[in-house]
């Protein structure tokens, strides 16, 4: 298991190390106009002072080596646009955990209704519950998210009667957006474990105890929910990253202070430090959560090893 962890936070490493100096060359093919304020109001000597000061008159490889060389430092880089010449981890600081907390919530929310959702399905497989659940399904699914997340702002915010954009001294805005970011989790969920929970309904240990005369409900809920959601843990961390990735369109939509609206913010400004710092964060939450849904699996299932031989992904 150690020898395992090792080789998957090396690669994990590495996987960093790549996203970030994609984007890293990626940021620099941009015009210069996002390193400079006011840059129209700027002389080429000026410019070229400032290019100079920021190291970017040298070759590109010796940049990046220096970005590196920062982050070991936990330096971020400064802001030059989006707020001028203020550190970039002051101002993740306090937005981070708005996005945090949203993400948090709605995955709850989405295990709270989707996980019970699928087990029901599963229980009355082709009856009234599993029609209504594949319904709800195929409509989150097929729908693009943009088009329910405008209705749900629009009539939910008269059906509540709270206002439409998100007020922190108000914690009742923060309901349609937890709603609108846990719908597509719960349909998820429901889908992925009703679809484990009939395959493993099916295996001989469930004929087995059904023989045995146990009753249904104990076979339901203490053995086969309980095998089928060993798959779905894999995924639990990477529903966190996914929730929080979805926070982009609606932090935005709902004026939400947190990451997914600076993102926008300073892809809109080319502020590059800033969008090379928030990638990083967005990489390394996914990075981690793949790691951590292998060691959720584990801890479930102590009987999946990675230390054998074809255990290792």
């Amino acid at each position: 298991m150690a020898k395992y962890l090792a080789k998957r936070l090396l690669r994990s490493v590495l996987t960093l190390m790549v996203i970030l100096s994609i984007v890293f060359v990626l940021v620099r093919q941009m015009p210069i106009d996002g390193y400079f304020p006011n840059f129209e109001k700027l002389s080429e000597e000026q410019i070229q002072n400032g290019l100079h000061q920021m190291g970017m008159d040298r070759p590109l490889i010796a940049q990046l080596l220096s970005f590196f060389g920062d982050l070991l430092h936990g330096n971020l880089g400064i802001s030059r646009i989006y707020r001028t010449n203020v550190p970039v981890t002051e101002i993740l600081g306090p937005k981070i955990p708005v996005s945090v907390r949203l993400g948090v919530f709605s995955l709850l929310l989405s295990m709270i209704v989707g996980l019970p959702m699928g087990t029901m399905m599963a229980r009355h497989k082709n009856g009234l519950f599993d029609h209504i659940g594949t319904g709800f399904i195929v409509l989150i699914e097929a729908v693009p998210a943009a088009v329910y997340y405008l209705f749900i702002q629009i009539y939910g915010t008269d059906l509540l009667h709270v206002s439409m954009l998100y007020d922190a001294s108000r914690p009742e805005t923060m309901i349609l957006p937890v709603v609108s970011m846990a719908l597509g989790n719960i349909a998820y969920y429901a889908m992925w474990l009703r679809r484990y929970m009939v395959d493993e309904s099916n295996k001989d240990y469930v004929m087995l105890a059904r023989i045995k005369g146990c009753g249904e409900n104990r076979i339901m809920f203490r053995h086969i929910f309980r095998n089928a959601f060993v798959p779905m843990a894999q995924y639990l961390p990477t529903s966190f990253l996914n929730t929080v990735i979805g926070s982009i369109y609606i932090e935005s939509l709902y004026s939400i202070p947190g990451m997914g609206g600076l993102l926008v913010d300073v892809i809109k400004r080319q502020d590059n430090a800033m969008i090379q710092a928030i990638v990083l964060l967005y990489a390394s939450v996914g990075v981690i959560g793949l790691l951590l849904g292998d060691l959720l699996m584990v801890f479930l299932d102590p009987r999946i090893s990675f230390s054998k031989k074809g255990g290792d992904r």
